[in-house]
């Protein structure tokens, strides 16, 4: 069973939708005991991070997060929920995230082409680190393969935890991977077929 965070913040409908079309068995909740009992956590998130953050303390569920995750369980953030999984960011001042993934959210404003719009919103291609292991939730994607963004930051200093990045005036990190923590800026949700083959791959791990 995958559990779906329930803190007041994320696309709960959506994500349940497109995991229950791939026959996942899933529970939208906000009980560390039910998190704790399912076999992955999924970490949503939409809106400011601040925000978010302060919600998921405020539930005692960061803790939670935290907690499993360091056992090894597969934890999956989506847009927001990725950019919590970092050290911090600095949207509209400098806040602090879970850690699980080091790097730190910064505004795209500070490398894109001034021309661009901001938000970067629409279908993008992904592209994956050469000469690297390919993340196991893109086992069945292909190079170039389009999924749908919202977002104004991105998670910059990844590393060798970058997954994947799409470009957009400059290459932006488009997913990160660390252990049994994966996180995607874009929505899976909301990118088709190529989208549910990210979430079908994730329910598919330790299988």
């Amino acid at each position: 069973m995958t559990a779906i965070i329930d803190y007041g913040v994320g696309n709960l409908f959506s994500l349940t939708c497109s995991f229950k079309a791939v026959g996942a068995d899933c529970v939208v909740t906000g009980d560390p005991n039910v998190i704790r009992a399912a076999e992955k956590i999924v970490l949503p998130g939409v809106g400011a991070f601040e925000d978010a953050a302060r919600k998921l303390r405020q539930s005692g569920l960061d803790r939670v997060v935290v907690e499993q995750a360091n056992l090894g369980k597969p934890l999956l953030g989506v847009c927001l929920g990725m950019q919590l999984l970092f050290d911090e960011s600095h949207e509209y001042g400098v806040h602090k995230g879970l850690g699980l993934i080091p790097g730190t959210v910064r505004p795209i404003a500070d490398v894109i082409p001034s021309g661009l719009k901001i938000p970067h919103i629409g279908w993008n291609a992904l592209n994956f680190p050469a000469g690297k292991q390919r993340c196991p939730i893109f086992a069945d994607l292909n190079e170039g393969d389009c999924v749908y963004f919202v977002h104004s930051y991105y998670a910059a200093e990844c590393g060798e935890n970058t997954a994947a990045t799409a470009e957009y005036g400059a290459p932006l990190t488009a997913a990160a991977w660390k252990g049994s923590v994966y996180g995607c800026q874009f929505h899976p949700e909301k990118s088709g077929d190529v989208g549910l083959k990210i979430l079908k791959a994730f329910c598919s791990l330790g299988e």
